[in-house]
C-alpha cells in the first residue's frame, strides 16, 4: 500500500508532484490565490525555496505557469501527494 503525504504546501517537500485539495481557512485567505489559478485538483511541484523561511516558487498546472508564493499564503493551500 502506498502513503500518501498531505500537508499544507508550505511542508510540502521540493521537486515532488503534489495535488492541490483545498484550502483550510477560507476566509481569510488571500483572493489572489484563487485568482492566479491555485485551484482544487491542480497538479503542482515547488522548484525552489529561498533560504530563511522565504517564498516558494512553484509550477502548476496543464500550462506548467511559474509564481512565487509567501510561506504566509502557501499555509492556506492543503495539498496531497501524487
Amino acid at each position: 500500500m502506498i502513503k500518501k503525504i498531505s500537508g499544507t504546501l508550505c511542508c510540502f517537500p521540493k521537486n515532488t508532484l503534489g495535488k492541490i485539495r483545498g484550502f483550510n481557512d477560507e476566509l481569510k485567505m488571500p483572493t489572489k490565490i484563487l485568482e492566479m489559478g491555485l485551484l482544487p485538483k491542480t497538479s503542482f511541484k515547488i522548484l525552489y525555496q529561498a533560504p530563511f523561511d522565504g517564498p516558494l516558487y512553484i509550477e502548476y498546472g496543464e500550462e506548467r505557469s511559474r509564481l512565487a508564493l509567501r510561506i504566509e499564503e502557501a499555509r492556506f493551500i492543503e495539498v496531497e501527494m501524487m
